[in-house]
């Protein structure tokens, strides 16, 4: 296939702050950054322009859910593909998920931990799989998984090539992994631990810039975090009693005699998720089991609808936020016949938490942002940095939902209502 020659400035197209970052070829390559740091574009654009000046090289993207890479890294690639204006030389597949360059068949693949049989017999017909990238790689809380990973970008690479893993995530929580074994690690060549945040944005508008100003002002907890890029703390936890591990359903629902299912969904649109719960409850055992969850934004009622019935959930009895009438009625029209609104009432927060609390919760590893928000929902704090009695506005849409889907099992005189 005869290349044509097109000049792209990189400069221009990448902007600043990850210089040392597109250079390094030491064997981790990790960047913690906040929201519109750019790192998932500008790891993007790396990769698809290094698999066109490496011929031998070929690509491994994961993710913890398989299901959810069609919608972030693979979409990211194909928008770098288009930014580097090389459209005419990929293929893009959709079953299997996957990049083909033409010119030379080299390939982007792309796996989910969700699936490990298809991670440990991963070949390639043309040159060395020699570079992984997970992307966002929070969501990996086993060490374990990422050593698995680790393992499969081995054996020789020829001439010039060289073997990397990529990390990029969100750094939420101080107590993970990541932490200790990369940024606080002995400075060494093998590793380069990079923070970036929204500073380093030269494409954000001012409407971008205000929002990250007014969370400065409004929740500086957040802003340390989602705007700075700074390690999250998990110091007042308001879920302890959790733990992430494989099980499966239908032993769950043979072998536990008073096994019942529960649905909550929370809605969200623009700026926030709509999220569904989807679990199990054992009042005997003491134990819930989060075996399924659905968080997307920018999904209107119809899409909702569609989302749940896909996930073969439309039959279920579903407990949705009462703060939206007018959206349960419409899933009620679009065959969500079984959605019903929450109980708020006075202290129904507080009060399902305190029922929560009093179980044990095993969450299935698929559930991504399940295991994000309950390993980041806190207490909030006053102005003199004093716990109170109340949690924070922020990693909470699965956990209201759960709320929701869980109210039915309150016993007592729980709610009160205006």
């Amino acid at each position: 296939m005869k290349l044509k020659i097109k000049k792209v400035s990189l400069p221009k197209l990448i902007g600043k702050g990850y210089k040392d970052y597109w250079n390094f070829t030491g064997r981790y390559r990790v960047c913690k950054g906040s929201r519109a740091s750019k790192k998932s574009k500008t790891t993007a654009l790396n990769f698809i322009y290094r698999l066109m000046k490496y011929p031998g090289a070929n690509l491994l993207v994961v993710r913890k859910v398989f299901r959810t890479l069609k919608d972030s890294a693979y979409t990211d690639l194909r928008w770098a593909i288009r930014q580097l204006q090389v459209d005419d030389y990929w293929d893009y597949k959709e079953s299997p998920l996957e990049l083909i360059y033409k010119p030379t068949g080299q390939k982007v693949l792309f796996r989910g931990l969700d699936e490990p049989m298809k991670l440990t017999s991963i070949t390639v017909d043309v040159g060395s799989l020699c570079w992984c990238w997970i992307e966002e790689s929070y969501e990996v809380t086993k060490e374990s998984d990422f050593n698995m990973l680790d393992e499969s970008i081995r054996g020789q690479v020829n001439g010039d090539l060289f073997k990397q893993i990529t990390l990029t995530l969100n750094p939420w929580n101080e107590g993970h992994w990541i932490k200790k074994r990369f940024f606080d690690a002995e400075p060494c060549e093998d590793i380069l631990a990079k923070t970036t945040n929204y500073l380093c944005n030269e494409f954000l508008d001012e409407s971008d810039l205000r929002l990250f100003e007014r969370m400065k002002a409004e929740n500086p907890r957040r802003y340390r975090v989602a705007g700075l890029g700074e390690w999250g703390i998990s110091e007042g936890l308001i879920y302890e009693n959790w733990e992430e591990k494989e099980f499966d359903i239908q032993e769950i629902l043979n072998n536990i005699p008073d096994i019942e299912s529960s649905f909550g969904l929370d809605f969200g649109y623009t700026n926030d998720p709509t999220a569904l719960f989807c679990g199990l409850i054992s009042l005997s055992r003491k134990e819930i089991y989060v075996f399924d969850e659905l968080y997307k934004k920018a999904l209107t009622n119809r899409m909702i609808a569609d989302e749940i019935t896909s996930m073969g959930k439309a039959k279920e009895k579903i407990v949705a936020d009462s703060a939206e009438p007018k959206s349960i009625d419409e899933l009620y029209d679009y065959g969500l016949y079984r959605v019903i609104p929450a109980r708020k009432g006075k202290d129904s927060i507080n009060n399902g938490i305190q029922f929560i609390q009093g179980f044990k919760i095993i969450i299935h590893p698929k559930c991504s942002n399940f295991l994000t928000e309950i390993s980041n929902y806190t207490w909030d704090k006053d102005k003199f940095d004093k716990p109170i009695n109340k949690p924070i506005d922020d990693f909470n849409h699965l956990m209201d939902a759960m709320r929701y889907a869980l109210e039915g099992f309150i016993e007592g005189d729980t709610f009160s209502f205006d």
